[in-house]
Parts: C-alpha cells; structure tokens; sequence
C-alpha cells in the first residue's frame, strides 16, 4: 500500500511539474529575427561570368594584416562587402533611397564612388566605382536601379575589380554595419567559391570569436582598435 501511495505522489509532482513546465514554454517571448531589408547589388545571379563573393566584412584576415593601415580608420575590420565582376558590370540600387555623396574622397573607396540614404535609417555606399555615378545629389533612385559600375581600386581593371559595398547609419556615417544581415542573399553558398580573404583571424584566447560571416561587429569609424591580439592567427605579419 505504502509503495502504491509513493507511486502516485511520484507520478503526481511529474504532472504538474509537466504542466508548469509546458506552461511558461507556451508563455516564453518568440525569438525575434530581423528580416534583411535590402537586395543584391546586381540583377543578374552570381556565377564564374557574372559575379562572386571576394571578401566578406568583418575580422579578415586581410584586414587584420593591413589593420593599421588600409583598416586603421575601420578599428582594424574589413568595414564593407567585396564582390568580384569585371569592370563595367552594372550595380544596382539595393533599396529606395536618395542620393547624398557622389565622388566624397573622405569615404575613400578610390576611384569613384557613390552614397544612397534610405528611409529605414541606413546608408549605402558603392565604392571601387569605374567611373563617376551620372548621378546628382539629392536624385531619388529606386531598388534594383543601375546606379553605377564596377572597377578596380589600381585602375587597371586586370588587378582586381570589384565593388566594394558598405551599409552605414544615415545622415552620419561614422557607424558600418554588417550587409550580410541585411541584405537577402545565401552569403553560406556564396562563401563557398570565390574569396580572395582566407578566412577570418582569430585571437587564440578566444579562438571561437567572430569566426562565421553573420557575427561580426559593427565599426564606430576611428574608434579604438578592435583586433589587436596579442596572440594571433596567423601570425602577425605587421599590421
């Protein structure tokens, strides 16, 4: 008698622990995602005669090489997207907006290049641009719009042509966002073929760290260095 009492005390708490368990399952918050706002750059589907992934943002390793000089202003990160075409190749507008810099030197990205402030609070910015944008300041353009085209940072356009493709805070641009969770694209295939970059750093105190293209950090332009391992890999050739 005893054991069957134990039995159904046991089986009763199992219940209510079930039920109260079930119950605050069904009253937990939904994990919200954020939806990308934004297209590609291009119309046409990526592939070896259109274009490729060339070197995502964030902590690369070409960056981190290069972090105090080509990256000094970026706090040592790759501040943008690279994508690979020839030169010439159409780029498109990846979301409506209005057209705020043509040619702005101070945001580099030599030869030319392009800025577009959208209504949801972001910036877009084209650089590596093969010739100035027939474009004015303050003209309104819209997604999917060709606004400008590829080039080569050396103006060779045998070197390396690409654009090289940014998503800042409006109206300041001092802040650079990941486009990877913006914009709509399967950044994994993408990163499947293609990259110049290999890879990400890695700090080897915290190996793990920023080591997959959605978990990068933002950039505050000029703020304080970011990636300046004492421990790094690969090694530190300079900086």
């Amino acid at each position: 008698m005893r054991k069957a009492l134990n039995l159904m005390l046991v089986l009763t708490l199992a219940f209510f622990a079930a039920t109260l368990f079930a119950s605050k399952v069904r009253s937990a918050p939904a994990v919200q995602e954020v939806a990308p706002v934004f297209g590609l750059p291009f119309l046409d589907p990526p592939g070896p005669d259109t274009w490729l992934l060339g070197q995502p943002y964030g902590n690369t390793t070409g960056a981190f090489n290069r972090r105090r000089s080509f990256y000094v202003a970026g706090q040592g990160l790759h501040f943008g997207v690279d994508l690979s075409a020839r030169c010439g190749y159409p780029i498109v507008a990846i979301g409506d907006g209005v057209v705020t810099k043509v040619d702005a030197s101070e945001h580099g990205a030599a030869p030319h290049n392009l800025m577009v402030d959208h209504l949801n609070g972001y910036a877009s910015f084209y650089g590596h641009l093969l010739e100035r944008p027939d474009l004015q300041t303050g003209q309104s353009v819209s997604r999917g719009q060709i606004v400008a085209k590829v080039g080569d940072p050396d103006e060779t356009c045998t070197s390396r042509p690409h654009l090289h493709l940014e998503i800042r805070n409006a109206g300041r641009y001092d802040r650079a966002y990941n486009p990877i969770s913006l914009i709509e694209a399967d950044w994994d295939t993408l990163a499947l073929s293609g990259p110049f970059s290999r890879g990400f750093a890695r700090d080897l105190s915290d190996p793990r760290r920023w080591q997959h293209l959605d978990d990068q950090p933002e950039v505050q332009f000029w703020g304080p260095m970011q990636n300046d391992y004492l421990n790094p890999w690969p090694p530190d050739w300079g900086g």
